[in-house]
């Protein structure tokens, strides 16, 4: 992991490929770019924006507290932000996780999406074919399918995996 000292006016004024997370003044970066990841994170966003009339985002940053900004893998918001960083909680976050991911640094993102609001946050392991779900205190695995904690969007694991 690359951490490097500076501003939340810094992080915000640059540009980094791909794009990092930032958390209280230390550059984070993000595991990506491997194929199995996109094909995850493509299909899981296009089956998302097919289960209702939601707006549906990719590596889009959020700011998770004054000097947090997080860039999930999809998020999900009942409409469209105005915004160009989101500051609003989104409906459902999804992490897809890389080989390189640990669960103690992934936990860390989980803590910062749920402290914002969001009441939903989905794990999904495309190399092991697996899903969780938080449930506001722990990580769970999911057998059959993922849905939000209202029910309002409903994915089949038989349809990711």
């Amino acid at each position: 992991m690359e951490t490097a000292s500076t501003s939340v006016a810094e992080y915000l004024s640059s540009v980094y490929d791909p794009d990092m997370d930032f958390v209280d003044g230390e550059l984070e970066d993000r595991n990506v770019g491997e194929k199995d990841h996109a094909k995850l994170q493509f299909k899981l966003a296009k089956l998302l924006e097919a289960s209702g009339n939601y707006f549906v985002a990719i590596e889009t940053r959020i700011q998770v507290s004054s000097t947090r900004f997080r860039i999930p893998d999809v998020c999900v918001y009942e409409e469209e932000p105005e915004e160009q960083i989101f500051t609003t909680p989104p409906l459902l976050v999804a992490e897809i996780l890389s080989p390189e991911d640990r669960m103690s640094r992934m936990q860390r993102k989980i803590e910062d999406y749920r402290a914002m609001g969001c009441p939903d946050i989905w794990i999904l392991d495309p190399w092991r074919r697996k899903a969780y779900r938080f449930d506001g205190a722990s990580t769970v695995e999911v057998q059959d399918e993922l849905s939000t904690h209202d029910s309002g969007i409903r994915i089949l694991l038989s349809e990711l995996f």
